[in-house]
């Protein structure tokens, strides 16, 4: 389960996005995996009947295919085959339906933004692809690399957690990659000053947890370190990740529903938005195989 045998690249010729497809490349490359490359332009919207067809034609195809040029150019650096299309729409309705309709395995995008609020907001599109898609989503930063020499598993004992951890171990098991796992007993000043026995139970509920998760790494052969931390969960995540420099974080989706999914501020997007890392948010409905 640590190979993705379809993978479908969003691509908008941002410089994370061209980062996102070349990490994007090595992996079909290694894996020998299908790779699509997807560019979604907005639905015209002007009238119809002040432009002649041809003039909506070159509006509509100009952009896109500039867009797939760019990015079969990357794609022959790497040496590298890709399908690449164009659609017009909302983009992330877009992309989730392409990787549903091509049945990929993983969804690769990269994280707009380069001042902290801009990345903290990750990018509309990206933060609704992770939220309504049931597919895992790999969310690459524009400078980042993704070379499989350490990984960093966030695990909450959670159900939707659980993907998570299996694909963390499965990927450490191919890859040979160094694994660490870190989980956090969620407190603050307040609540450390008040109920500080409370803080103690979580204490040992997440060493309980990181426990039963490296026995079960054990068992699949991999080694498996662990840091328990008694924090805010994104800031003790990302305090982790600074000090160590994994290149890769795995996560688990955070199940919500409905509007809650669009909103900032749950541990993932935080780590998402404002860490170094690529970030591979795993879904109960993820396969790889």
């Amino acid at each position: 389960m640590a190979k993705y045998r379809k993978i479908l690249a969003a691509f908008d010729g941002s410089p994370s996005a061209r980062n996102a497809l070349v990490q994007a490349c090595h992996m079909a490359k290694m894996d020998k995996s299908w790779l699509k490359v997807l560019a979604v332009l907005p639905a015209y919207e002007g009238e119809l009947e002040l432009v002649g067809v041809s003039r909506i034609r070159e509006t509509i195809t100009g952009p896109g295919q500039t867009l797939l040029n760019e990015a079969k150019a990357i794609a022959d650096t790497a040496d590298v085959h890709i399908l690449a299309s164009v659609e017009q729409g909302e983009p992330y309705e877009r992309i989730i339906h392409v990787a549903d309709d091509e049945n990929c395995d993983l969804i690769v995008m990269g994280r707009r933004g380069l001042t902290r609020l801009d990345r903290w907001l990750i990018g509309s599109v990206t933060a609704r692809v992770i939220g309504y898609t049931r597919k895992d989503v790999l969310v690459v930063p524009a400078t980042a690399t993704l070379d499989w020499r350490h990984l960093l598993l966030a695990t909450d004992g959670s159900s939707h957690n659980k993907a998570a951890v299996a694909k963390a171990i499965a990927i450490a098991k191919m890859r040979r990659a160094k694994l660490t796992a870190i989980s956090v007993a969620y407190t603050n000043d307040e609540l450390s000053d008040l109920a500080p026995e409370a803080v103690n139970v979580l204490i040992r509920q997440a060493q309980e947890l990181l426990q039963a998760t490296k026995q079960q790494a054990a068992r699949e052969g991999v080694a498996l370190e662990t840091v328990v931390r008694a924090d805010e969960p994104q800031d003790a995540i990302l305090a982790l990740a600074a000090k160590i420099k994994p290149s890769l974080i795995v996560m688990g989706s955070h199940g919500r529903k409905g509007l809650t999914r669009l909103l900032m501020g749950s541990v993932t997007e935080h780590v998402i938005g404002l860490g170094d890392s690529p970030v591979l948010v795993s879904h109960r409905g993820g396969s790889a195989t």
